[in-house]
């Protein structure tokens, strides 16, 4: 006989904008109660990211310039502040990275899906126009998610897999491998293209090297020295320091056709300089700082196409999952923590001195 479920449930509770300190435990927070339309999962492990941290602080405010330090900001803008650029309400249970096991069915849920292992597909569509990107929610952000011992989703989010891989192995998947497949899938990404990769020891960065290896293209990360050997584990091609005084002269004859970028910062314009013509820079992140020095002669005279990406194309889940069940694409997890030591792991993923992703589980 299953487990029945509690009426209350052990949560990491965000209370509103600002430093760790806004993440509370509670071990009395309500179970949630899935709608006609979701499921609820019991959440085996639960991935961070980014995301948990930009929103937290309120990074995104374009009040804020510099750096995601993952801490309190001076002044955050009360009408931007999340990554929508709409405010956000609280409390929160953030966290979008679930994987786990359906125990209940909304009314309109065929139920044969309990027991099944599923993780997420973070964005929250209009099934009346899953296209329409001003209608898209981020799993964790505009409702509550996984940093929790139960979490409710719209049933379509919840994506049966089958693998032998551990559910902390399993979380570390949604958020960053479908980051890094959706920039590769709006740069086009083919066998033809050198990919140069910033950042390349984050769950983001390692996950474009290997997607990019998947589409059987050249690859170029960047990673600070200490972190070499484990991201040419990843299958690149070339690694180079995480800021080399000369990024033009370390590429050597390597004909850089694709930038994809997660840091930004200072290190911004060296990068669109290598380029060649015709490149193609895509961008899903700026965590070494937003604001950047853009000279349109560059863009223009070297015929360049600039893309962002943060709503990714339905597509790309499924085609994840797939890579999963198959083995094409393998976890980093860089550690695992209990979910009660979520300022602990959040500390550790801000400190960037790890390789891969971070977990926690209830």
């Amino acid at each position: 006989m299953a487990n029945p479920i509690p009426e209350t449930m052990r949560a990491m509770v965000t209370m509103g904008h600002g430093g760790l300190d806004q993440l509370t435990f509670r071990d009395d927070w309500p179970t949630p109660v899935p709608g006609a339309g979701d499921v609820l999962v019991r959440v085996g492990a639960c991935g961070l990211n980014n995301t948990d941290v930009n929103t937290r602080s309120g990074w995104y405010s374009k009040t804020v310039s510099g750096a995601t330090i993952g801490d309190a900001y001076d002044e955050v803008g009360t009408d931007d502040p999340s990554w929508g650029g709409r405010p956000i309400s609280f409390p929160r249970i953030q966290g979008a990275d679930v994987c786990g096991e359906i125990v209940a069915t909304g009314s309109a849920i065929d139920p044969s899906r309990i027991g099944e292992r599923v993780i997420t597909d973070n964005w929250i569509r209009d099934p009346d126009d899953p296209l329409n990107k001003d209608r898209t929610g981020y799993y964790g952000s505009e409702c509550d998610g996984g940093f929790a011992e139960y979490a409710a989703m719209p049933a379509r989010n919840a994506l049966a897999v089958d693998s032998p891989l551990s559910d902390a192995e399993l979380a570390t998947f949604s958020c960053s491998y479908s980051t890094a497949e959706g920039m590769l899938t709006r740069a086009t990404v083919t066998d033809n293209d050198t990919v140069l990769v910033p950042g390349a020891s984050g769950g983001v960065g390692g996950a474009v090297v290997q997607l990019a290896k998947l589409r059987g293209a050249r690859v170029v990360a960047m990673a600070s020295e200490a972190k070499h050997e484990a991201v040419a584990a990843l299958g690149a091609d070339l690694v180079l320091p995480r800021n080399p005084d000369d990024l033009a002269g370390s590429l050597a004859d390597e004909r850089i056709t694709v930038v994809a970028d997660i840091v930004g910062g200072g290190g911004w314009q060296a990068l669109i300089e290598v380029l060649q013509r015709g490149g193609r820079y895509t961008c899903s992140g700026a965590i070494a700082g937003p604001i950047v020095d853009f000279d349109l002669r560059t863009f223009y005279l070297r015929d360049l196409t600039f893309t962002g990406s943060t709503v990714i194309d339905p597509a790309v889940m499924p085609r994840l999952v797939g890579y999963i069940e198959s083995g094409a694409v393998r976890p980093v997890l860089a550690g695992s923590y209990p979910l009660h030591e979520l300022r602990e792991a959040q500390a550790a993923f801000i400190a960037k001195t790890h390789t891969g992703n971070i977990v926690v589980c209830p």
